[in-house]
Formats: C-alpha cells, structure tokens, sequence
C-alpha cells in the first residue's frame, strides 16, 4: 500500500501559508491607514484562497491547518494578536474553521481540470469565498444566540454584519483570482504542482 509523504517544498510552502495568515490577521496593525470606511482590510481570505488556487486540496487545508493550530497552542496569530482554543468557541471561530474547508474545495476544483483556465481559477476563487461566508457568518449566527452572553441576532442581521466584509474579500478574490495565474505557471514550471499528485512511497 502507497502513501503520500511531505516533501521539503511541501512543508515550505505550507508554513509560508501559515505566516502569511498571521500576518493578514493584524495587517492594519503595523499599516493601520489600509481601512476602507473603517472596516480593516484583513488578507486572510485573500490567503485562504491563494492557498488553495496554488498548493492544492490537501497542501492548501494543511496550511490552514497548521496556521489555527498554532493559534491554539498559543501563539498570537488571530486577529487582534489573540490566541488560544477559547477563539474557537467566540462569534468569529467558524471563521477559522471556515479557511480549512475553502482551502481544501478551492484547491479540489482546480484539480478537477488538469490545465486550468482563468475561468476556472475565477470560478475555484468565489466557491472559495462563499464557502468562507457561509460557514463563518452561520456559525456566528449560532453562538451568538445559543452559548455566548450577547444581544440575541437574527440571521439576516448576521448577513448584514458581515456584508461589509463582504465587499473588501469580494474585490480581493476576483484580483486573487487574476494574479494566481502567473505563480501557478511559474510553480508548475518549477515542477513543484506536476509533481505533487505523484509523491508516494510504497
């Protein structure tokens, strides 16, 4: 029986991910003038789908993966520096749980076609990003009413909250969706994707 290993690029990459969603988390706090109506441009979405459009179904929820594990261990990698196994159970927790699965279907549609086009990228992008909204605002809606001590919401008003995040990772994806292109090429080219469905030992 043959299983899959991790290759050094692998676990490059995916740590690379991880970082990279630390950093998206708390971006307006080293830049704090990239807010649009004071709403902060977080990039974690961005890199959510990044993740999934270049390394795959599985490197892609793996990085994910590891990024809320080290939250959760304790490193202050959530947004607004926070840490811990408690953000899990907070109104934004279905967030962070929401970036495993839209990393993994991101990068499962991609698969599905061996030369991907720009319509496919667009197309694995804004799956992504509804994945990404459904699961998160949900699972807002549903601690909000049902174990944390706050005001009681309707779902609709939960979809409202977050309609102007909605705009910002929207505009985001479609660019995402535009530059991953030219660094999926340059990877394939690198033969990092043509290689990673065949890494196996026996």
């Amino acid at each position: 029986m043959s299983t899959k290993r991790f290759r050094t690029l692998d676990l490059t990459l995916a740590g690379m991910f991880a970082a990279l969603m630390a950093i998206g988390a708390n971006i307006t706090s080293w830049a704090p003038f990239l807010q649009v109506g004071g709403v902060p441009l977080s990039l974690q979405p961005f890199f959510v789908i990044l993740a999934g459009l270049l390394l795959g179904s599985r490197m892609g929820s793996i990085s994910m993966i590891v990024y809320v594990l080290i939250g959760i261990a304790g490193a202050p990698v959530f947004a607004q520096f926070k840490a811990g196994i408690g953000i899990l159970f907070g109104s934004t927790g279905g967030f962070l749980l929401s970036y495993i699965v839209a990393a993994f279907i991101t990068g499962k549609i991609m698969e599905m076609r061996g030369k991907p086009t720009f319509s496919i990228f667009l197309i694995s992008s804004l799956v992504g990003i509804a994945v990404i909204y459904l699961i998160g605002t949900t699972y807002m809606y549903v601690a909000v009413n049902y174990w944390l001590e706050a005001p009681a919401m309707t779902y609709a008003a939960a979809w409202k909250i977050m309609s102007w995040f909605a705009v910002k990772d929207l505009i985001f994806t479609v660019l995402g969706a535009m530059l991953a292109p030219r660094i999926y090429k340059a990877l394939r080219s690198s033969s990092y994707l043509s290689n990673t469905q065949s890494n196996k030992v026996s």
